[in-house]
């Protein structure tokens, strides 16, 4: 008597891919659980700006430099850390990523100037710069055979959803609880806590890898430059509109007359927000379609600021709503687009890079309108640069139109070797024997021939 194995109606992955998917799914979980931990301590001052600008008398440009601060550690950061996460693995960059983040949240519930806020930023840059390519490794390690698509796109809502909770959580906590300076950096010290004790628990996991490792220039594969550029471009548009909210529009809010810190916290949680709901829509529609579509959005919401940074608060609710559409589409898009395209043994090192790019798009424009305030009003300098951002849209579209035409594939694995691949050259003979080789079947024989004598040999 057979029997046959049928596959469940509900699942239609083999058997195999759904067995390795349950060995996983604590990996996924926990790289989840940690980059929203450590995304939402990067972006809990956003509404507390105006309060920390207040009380220690600083100027529009050390407060702009204080959030940009995030950007320039982040940067090489990412470039440093993502390759330590393809060798050594993710557990150990996880931990030192929570012990930074943890250094940059004591820094803020301490501050008492200046000097600390910087500190603060240049810790929580150091922290989500190296946990970047780390966590994304552990949430894409659930789905090894059917693609990065899904994986992107969960990392892409995982880091989403941590700076939509930070400055609503902030707004909320410093609006209507006892020490506003404090207690939302206490409470994050308890989450960074929790986040530690689930990573040392994946310590002794099976299947680690450790290589040895030394800080290198990530190299982009040649066959994906393209498309890596494209969506580096349109990642960068899409940050530059999410980060003109999280730095300076909660100033302009404060000038505007909106001093609810909740409420402030609320304009910035919308654009996050919003741009969680589209990530959904990035698998469905595709990598292209997303990135073109967020960026049309994006365009929209930088015309729409430029019009209300003097303007009306509801026009600049409005620009928060578009703004976090385009931001989940964009980014979402050009991030799946990578992920599908990079092998596994490269993803930490180019996905670092990627994020590079996004974490420039956040705190570049930043410096720039702080530089600018030194001549002109805060509002005038956030104009101009926002036009300047908005001027970079189509040239972004346009990468990305180009990119698909020349139809890029996904990149083969290092180790596996293509059927295709010419075979390996012969040994050399000997002088004075030529080798020739004679099919016979599904053997070889192989034919030396001297002169004066033949020789078989099998």
């Amino acid at each position: 008597m057979m029997f046959t194995k049928r596959r469940s109606a509900a699942d239609p992955r083999p058997l195999a891919d759904r067995l390795h998917a349950a060995e996983r799914f604590p990996e996924t979980a926990v790289g989840v659980f940690v980059l929203v931990v450590l995304t939402a301590g990067a972006y809990l001052p956003s509404p507390l700006y105006p309060g920390y600008q207040q009380a220690f008398g600083a100027g529009d440009l050390v407060m702009t430099l204080t959030y940009a601060t995030f950007a320039l550690v982040s940067a090489p950061a990412l470039l440093l850390f993502g390759p330590a996460s393809d060798a050594l693995g993710p557990v150990p960059v996880l931990r030192m990523s929570i012990a930074a983040a943890a250094v940059g949240s004591v820094c803020f519930a301490l501050a008492s100037g200046p000097g600390w806020l910087i500190a603060g930023r240049a810790a929580q840059g150091l922290a989500l710069g190296a946990a970047t390519g780390a966590a994304g490794a552990l949430i894409a390690s659930r789905r090894p055979a059917s693609g990065g698509r899904k994986a992107a796109v969960v990392a892409s809502a995982a880091f989403l959803a941590g700076t939509a909770a930070g400055p609503v959580a902030s707004g909320l906590l410093a609006e209507y609880a006892p020490a506003p300076l404090v207690l939302p950096f206490a409470l994050h010290l308890v989450l960074l806590w929790i986040g530690r004790r689930r990573v040392t628990a994946l310590a002794a996991a099976p299947g680690a890898r450790v290589r040895r490792w030394r800080p290198t220039r990530p190299q982009i594969p040649a066959a994906v430059r393209p498309l890596f550029c494209a969506a580096a471009l349109t990642g960068f548009l899409a940050w530059t509109a999410a980060g003109l909210f999280l730095s300076v529009i909660p100033v302009l809010l404060d000038r505007a007359g909106l001093g609810n810190l909740a409420v402030i916290g609320g304009v910035l949680g919308t654009v996050l927000v919003c741009s969680l709901l589209t990530q959904p829509l990035v698998a469905a529609v595709g990598a292209r379609t997303a990135q073109l579509t967020g960026l049309a959005a994006v365009f929209a919401s930088l015309v729409m600021l430029v019009l209300s940074a003097e303007g009306p608060v509801p026009l600049t609710l409005a620009a928060a709503v578009v703004a976090g559409t385009g931001h989940g589409l964009a980014y979402g898009g050009a991030a799946a687009a990578v992920e599908e395209a990079v092998p596994g043994e490269r993803r930490g090192a180019v996905t670092g890079a990627l994020y590079l790019a996004f974490y420039l798009g956040a705190g570049l424009p930043a410096i720039v309108i702080g530089l600018l305030a030194l001549a002109v009003p805060l509002a005038a300098a956030t104009a101009w640069v926002t036009a300047a951002a908005a001027l970079l849209v189509p040239v972004a579209g346009a990468a990305v139109v180009a990119a698909r035409r020349r139809r890029v594939t996904a990149i083969p694995e290092p180790a596996l070797v293509s059927r295709t691949a010419p075979p390996a050259p012969a040994a050399p003979a000997r002088p004075g024997l030529a080798v020739r080789e004679v099919s016979r079947g599904p053997r070889r024989r192989r034919l030396s021939s001297a002169p004066g004598r033949t020789r078989c040999r099998r």
